[in-house]
């Protein structure tokens, strides 16, 4: 997962917002075709008991400074799989009662050889959106009271069909099923170890892969080409 959403807001992401049952849209939708890293992203979740649109800074750490916030030095804009259940990381407490979800159209990914990109990829699913698994986190500034919230992706080691694609990991991509999705929002359900089968490289739906030439032109290189789902 390499740090830019298509977080465009067309009929198939809406048809997962409505499947998602929002309660309250605090912020309205996020509709870009190019949100990178430390930039706004819409999130759902549970909030007591709503279900919840609002927007956050796509890096879980954050630095308070005189006036607000910034991104920390560390980043996390992702959240490795492996770290998720190491006491004191940053996604630990997360992980147990601060659980999100992405609906997005597609993400995109970019593989390195030498510190060099090799080659950028946009993935979509083939009909609808994709739910991606998050963690969030609230702030309050201390001297402002400016209260603002942050999120970040839950990534998995690499599927053995995206490996020519990027081969270091792919973002956690959720089953579309109420039974997931309602387990993986509810805030009081901190038995964690019934999400372990989820932190398995899985794809749950077809996926398309279209290469280009830069992310923020994404002019198509080749022909589209087809992953289907486990």
């Amino acid at each position: 997962m390499c740090g830019r959403f298509n977080a465009t807001f067309d009929s198939g992401v809406k048809k997962l917002y409505t499947r998602l049952k929002i309660n309250k849209i605090i912020d309205k939708p996020i509709d870009k075709r190019f949100v990178k890293a430390a930039e706004n992203v819409s999130i759902v979740r549970n909030k007591g008991l709503s279900r919840v649109v609002e927007n956050a800074v796509w890096w879980l750490l954050l630095e308070e400074t005189e006036s607000g916030f910034k991104p920390s030095q560390y980043t996390s804009f992702n959240t490795r799989y492996d770290k998720l259940n190491t006491r004191k990381s940053a996604g630990y407490q997360a992980y147990r009662n601060s659980r999100c979800v992405f609906a997005v159209k597609g993400f995109g990914e970019t593989e390195f050889v030498n510190n060099k990109p090799l080659h950028y990829f946009d993935m979509a699913d083939e009909n609808d959106g994709l739910l991606l698994g998050g963690l969030c986190r609230d702030w309050i500034h201390n001297r402002t009271g400016e209260k603002i919230t942050s999120c970040s992706v839950i990534t998995l080691p690499p599927h053995k069909k995206l490996r020519h694609i990027h081969s270091k990991a792919m973002p956690l991509i959720l089953k579309q099923d109420d039974e997931t999705i309602n387990h993986w929002l509810n805030n009081e359900f901190n038995n964690v170890e019934a999400f372990s089968p989820l932190l398995h490289p899985n794809i749950p739906q077809n996926i398309i892969a279209q290469k280009i030439d830069k992310p923020m032109r994404y002019n198509t290189i080749g022909l589209k080409e087809l992953i289907e789902k486990d």
